[in-house]
């Protein structure tokens, strides 16, 4: 493949590769039979769409989409279970994961609770004093007070447990990687299970939630009754499918497109408490949830109330929820501090180590245990290699990981805490969490490194650009990223299209914050753009553009609109740039 624009190497070290010529004439051709712009026929073909299927791939219905919740075993006895609890007026405890998957997931039972005149326990556990899922003395407890246990996003790994367990029934409602055996309970949903097809694997928890109220609601249906309205809790469904990384195909990609309508209606006070906070003041998208909401959720479960986040999603009570926002807001600022001494630490570590190897890892005394997983997702960032980070205390070592596409780390990690280098480990493709010795660190990090190779993680080099099409700044309308739009929602496993922009000339560039590179920029034909660039200075970015010194540049990154004072313009988030050769 050519170098698109001749970039072989950018100011961040990157080659620039564009669509190939077989994409190229597929795009042409959609182009002629829709008529739809260029830019947006290349985004389809590079999704994957054939011109036939144009009309519903941009306008997904989730009735078409929306799988049988039949097809997971054990739901039928999950929502049976569930449903016999609520209208018994059983004691029902929620147990859930920390994180915003875990906190959406425990947020939809008790939405759908409450609707029906029930309440519930819920119960999240602390991250560095219990760690994730369900712990012996926990459930005791929980079981001691309470007929039926749900474990949400947690569970299918909690052998000890859940055996533990006595005088009440368990129900796990979970997508983390199971092994060849499920613990003792009622009914174990997990479209992750050994025994299941994979189809369903893409599924965060939020969503196998939500399939199992869709299998509530049908029950209740049969003897005449009716259930809560489900589309209006999309929302929540969206928020945990997009903050958990779940890749943006299928019925994920319409959870999050309706899921963006119901936040944007702002009927939650919860959400509209937390977006307020965020300043988020315009049409919600996959990047609000991502970048602005997900994390300030997640700050509870990371140093704060490890509950915190769950119960504001679950908040009837705008005056509550407004408080319980603040919070996590400031929260999530401590997080921030706390993870930039980490991630400078690491980022030194990694280098000192080398990127070369098919993992990036780096451990510390006293890193905090809540932010080793974003520090992860840095190290991966920076690397194109599947990261580890792990915080020690002692002897006893707390770490998260993520991976690369193609590379399944969960899976990898299971196998090291099978073979007993780990203490404990499991996740997901893309998302792992372990407990390690001081002790076994080194032969258990060399032991995922040869599983990873075999995978291919060594293989990968820089992460190259892929570009969409090439742009003049002229075309770049709001009309444009709108039908653009209308092909996301962008996240894992469907990456936001980048466009190119050729041989431009730099009109204003400011520092901006610590780190960030604000830009105009335009051809001289009387166009011109607005342009942000995040950690620009991190990199050789912010300097080389800022002291352009009269240089043009080719420039690329991803479109989207900014909305100030009531105007809507359109805004390049830059993700680089290369001196035009002259």
């Amino acid at each position: 493949m050519a170098d698109f624009l001749g970039v072989d190497r950018s100011v961040t070290g990157r080659r620039w590769l564009g669509p190939d010529t077989e994409s190229e004439r597929q795009a042409e051709a959609m182009q002629q039979q829709t008529m739809l712009p260029p830019a947006v026929c290349r985004v389809l073909v590079q999704r994957g769409v054939p011109p036939m299927d144009t009309e519903a791939f941009l306008n997904p219905q989730l009735r078409d989409l929306l799988p049988d919740p039949h097809t997971l075993k054990d739901m039928e006895k999950a929502a049976s279970r569930f449903l016999k609890a609520a209208r018994n007026g059983e004691r029902i405890a929620v147990f859930a994961d920390y994180d915003v998957d875990g906190g959406t997931s425990a947020a939809l039972l008790l939405s759908w609770l409450h609707q029906m005149g029930r309440d519930a326990t819920l119960y999240v556990p602390d991250r560095i004093d219990e760690g994730y899922g369900p712990n012996v003395p926990a459930m005791t407890k929980l079981a001691n007070d309470h007929d039926l246990i749900v474990c949400v996003d947690c569970g299918t790994l909690s052998f000890e447990a859940l055996e533990a367990v006595e005088n009440a029934e368990v129900v796990v409602l979970d997508h983390h990687l199971g092994g060849e055996h499920l613990p003792k309970a009622h009914a174990v949903v997990n479209p992750n299970r050994q025994d299941e097809s994979g189809d369903l694997a893409h599924l965060c928890a939020a969503a196998v939630v939500f399939l199992m109220l869709v299998e509530v609601n049908r029950q209740m249906r049969e003897t005449n009754d009716k259930g809560p309205d489900l589309m209006a809790m999309l929302d929540l469904v969206a928020l945990g499918t997009v903050a958990d990384v779940a890749s943006l195909v299928g019925v994920n990609r319409a959870f999050v497109r309706q899921g963006l309508k119901v936040l944007a209606r702002r009927a939650r006070p919860g959400l509209v408490a937390l977006a307020d906070v965020a300043r988020m003041d315009s049409t919600p998208n996959a990047y609000h949830l991502g970048f602005l909401l997900g994390p300030r959720i997640n700050a509870g479960g990371r140093i704060g109330q490890a509950d915190l986040g769950a119960r504001l999603l679950a908040s009837n009570n705008p005056v509550e929820a407004q408080a319980m926002a603040s919070r996590l807001d400031e929260l999530n600022t401590e997080r921030r501090d706390i993870e930039n001494q980490v991630r400078a630490a690491a980022l030194a570590q990694a280098e000192e180590r080398g990127h070369d190897a098919p993992l990036v890892w780096a451990s510390g005394e006293g890193w905090h245990p809540g932010v080793v997983g974003i520090v992860a997702s840095r190290l991966k960032e920076a690397t194109n290699r599947p990261a580890i980070v792990i915080g020690f205390d002692g002897d006893d070592g707390k770490g998260s990981g993520r991976s690369i596409n193609g590379v399944d780390l969960g899976a990898s990690i299971q196998r090291l805490a099978s073979e007993g280098l780990l203490v404990k480990g499991g996740g997901h493709k893309m998302a792992a969490g372990l407990s390690v010795t001081r002790e076994k660190l080194e032969p258990a990090m060399e032991r995922l490194s040869e599983l990873l190779a075999a995978q291919g993680a060594g293989d990968a080099g820089p992460a190259d650009l892929k570009i969409a099409a090439l742009l003049m700044p002229s075309a770049a309308t709001p009309e444009l990223v709108n039908q653009i739009e209308s092909a996301g929602p962008f996240g894992a496993g469907a990456a936001a299209p980048r466009f190119a922009f050729a041989d431009q000339q730099i009109q204003f560039a400011k520092k901006v914050g610590e780190s960030h590179l604000k830009i105009r920029f335009g051809d001289g034909l009387g166009a011109s753009l607005d342009a942000i660039s995040f950690g620009a200075f991190d990199t050789d970015l912010g300097e080389t553009l800022s002291n352009h010194r009269g240089m043009r540049f080719h420039l690329v990154g991803r479109l989207e609109l900014n909305q100030w004072a009531g105007r809507t313009s359109v805004q390049l988030r830059l993700e680089d740039a290369a001196a035009t050769q002259k």
